[in-house]
Parts: C-alpha cells; sequence; structure tokens
C-alpha cells in the first residue's frame, strides 16, 4: 500500500505550503497529494478552497489575484510564526522531486471555472521531464478529466468522486479511483479490481483504519500524518 502526503505533512504544517512539502519529504514521503488553481495572471498556484477566506481570513476568490499578489496575502498559521502564502506549482516541484514516485495533482476546476486549467497544466509539465511521468491527474469534475485526457492519451488519471460510476473510470482510461474511505465497500474494491482499477482513499489518518483498509486490500491512502507511515 501506497501513503500519500495529503496536501504535504498538513499535520506538521498550513496544508498546500512550502514547509508542509518540505516537512513531508523530511519525513520520507515519495507520494504526495496537492490541488491546482489558476491565478489571475494564468498561473498554477497551490490551494485547497476556491477562495482565501477560510485559510487566509480574506473572501476574495484565488481567480482574482495575481501570483504577486498572492505573495502578499500571509496564511493563518497555528504552526509557527512563519509567514506562509500560497505557493506556485513550479516552486513546489522541484522540492519534492528527489526520491518522488507520485504526484496527485487535483485539479480543482468544477463546472470549467479555469478555462484552459488541464492545458497550461500539462505545457508547465513539460518543463519537467523527468516528473512529468509520476504525475496521477484527479479532478471531482468529470468533464474537467474528459477534457485532459482529449488533450493527452498518455495522461494518468484518476477518477475523484463522491458517487462511484465504474462506467466514467472506464471512459478515462483511468488507472485508479479515489473515494472517502467511509463510503468504500466491499463490492466497490471488487469492482475497481475486476475493472483493473486501483483504489486510493482519503483522508485516512489513524493507523488502526489504514491497517483495516489494507487489509480488505485498498492500493493507498492519502493521510495528513505522514510522518506515521514512513
Amino acid at each position: 500500500m501506497i501513503y500519500f502526503a495529503h496536501r504535504g505533512a498538513s499535520s506538521l504544517a498550513v496544508q498546500n505550503t512550502l514547509p508542509a512539502f518540505e516537512k513531508a519529504r523530511e519525513a520520507g514521503a515519495r507520494c504526495y497529494e496537492l490541488d491546482v488553481h489558476l491565478s489571475a495572471d494564468k498561473q498554477l498556484v497551490i490551494h485547497h478552497d476556491y477562495s482565501l477566506l477560510s485559510t487566509a481570513g480574506v473572501d476574495v476568490p484565488i481567480s482574482a489575484l495575481t501570483a504577486a499578489e498572492l505573495k502578499q496575502i500571509p496564511l493563518k498559521n497555528s504552526f509557527s510564526t512563519e509567514s506562509v502564502y500560497v505557493p506556485l506549482l513550479s516552486e513546489v516541484l522541484p522540492m519534492i522531486a528527489p526520491e518522488l514516485d507520485l504526484l496527485n495533482i487535483e485539479l480543482k476546476n468544477e463546472d470549467n471555472r479555469y478555462p484552459g486549467l488541464e492545458q497550461q497544466l500539462l505545457t508547465q509539465l513539460q518543463h519537467y521531464p523527468e516528473i512529468a511521468p509520476k504525475i496521477l491527474f484527479s479532478s471531482f469534475d468529470y468533464h474537467t478529466l474528459k477534457r485532459l485526457r482529449s488533450l493527452s492519451k498518455n495522461a494518468r488519471i484518476g477518477l475523484l468522486t463522491r458517487s462511484f460510476d465504474v462506467s466514467q473510470a472506464l471512459s478515462l482510461q483511468a488507472e485508479s479511483v479515489h473515494l472517502n474511505y467511509m463510503r468504500l465497500t466491499g463490492k466497490i474494491l471488487e469492482c475497481c479490481h475486476q475493472n483493473g482499477l486501483k483504489v486510493y482513499c482519503y483522508t485516512v489518518n489513524s493507523k488502526e483504519t489504514a491497517t483495516q483498509l489494507e487489509q480488505l486490500g485498498i492500493d493507498g491512502i492519502f493521510t495528513d500524518f505522514i510522518q506515521n507511515f514512513q
């Protein structure tokens, strides 16, 4: 079973920030997960929500700010007095590249909020030929993944879903299905494996739960406590 550092080591540092990915790497992580958006100046930036309300107390969407403007808004940091900001994807990739096995990039693009996000992401990854084959793309938005597949026949795709439908995964030529571990059933697991699909569950922070899932036969988990699984 493999372990993804969910938004970096998000139990040790502010999620989806450079310190979170640095601490995950220091803890021995080889697989990571992060979320990507487009800034107002079309830069690929890493953040979970569509706005900064919960992370910085500023009710403004990521899409309304340039990458430079995002660097002027410190995120809430309950871990230290260090000022942390929304990072660029180009800042994160070199940090985690050493000994990287797999990076799951979740495209935050419901209702095509960021037209062109898929192409922008694929284009930027061309500058990292050693990393590109290790990228697994996922999204809750099926149409985002369809556009991605139409742009790249070689893209590795994971269907991120709240309502399992194996036909969607197969139509995408996906290699995996990602779902909340609370939604996992033996029937879903069996269906995925019979169709050659791996199953990755989020967000698993208990070793006991992880062990139970491993015994069921799942292929990997996303965890905030990557330091406990190395």
